[in-house]
């Protein structure tokens, strides 16, 4: 994932910028980082199984993000990917994919002492401002089990499928309309 992948990069909120928060694009440095956030994500799901010692959680938590990269390298190559940062210190990741009609958030997290702090509301909405002045509309997808999906609804995104594990989102800078989501 690099700069040259990514041509367009989120304007990031004013409000943002005064806490000096900043978005950059990831590197490869970024990798034990990014590895340390997604195990953050997952930790608490893991916490509970008591047959797995904590080696083999964080083994298998390495696989899994592996998995999840080669993933979004291989279907959003052209994303953009940004490591938020506070004052230069790394406090999540933003991937952004700016498709024909819709803007996909392919992945957005915090570090536990970011969340819950305005971070993630602030940079939806800085993409939903994006998306009004193109004319797009922005999609997340999220696991039903995540307490993120109670902010993605109350920012406005709504179900428009679902599958065993994950809600599909949409938001639009129209009023919902039945059967809106365009698919790229």
């Amino acid at each position: 994932m690099t700069a040259a992948a990514a041509p367009h990069r989120l304007a990031l909120p004013v409000t943002l910028a005064e806490q000096d928060f900043a978005l950059r694009p990831e590197t490869e440095a970024d990798l034990p980082f990014l590895l340390q956030l997604y195990v953050s994500t997952r930790w608490d799901e893991f916490a509970q199984l008591t047959d797995w010692s904590e080696a083999q959680k964080i083994g298998f938590l390495e696989s899994q993000f592996a998995a999840q990269r080669d993933h979004y390298l291989t279907h959003y190559g052209n994303s953009s990917f940004d490591v938020i940062e506070q004052k230069g210190v790394p406090a999540g990741r933003f991937y952004v994919d700016r498709q024909q009609r819709t803007l996909l958030i392919v992945d957005i997290a915090l570090l536990p002492q970011w969340r819950g702090c305005g971070v993630g509301t602030a940079l939806i909405e800085a993409l939903f401002a994006e998306a009004r002045g193109v004319g797009k509309e922005v999609s997340i997808s999220v696991e039903k089990f995540n307490p993120a999906q109670r902010l993605y609804r109350r920012l406005g995104f709504r179900e428009y499928a679902e599958d065993d594990v994950y809600w599909f989102m949409y938001w639009s800078p129209q009023p919902p309309d039945a059967g809106q989501l365009n698919s790229d």
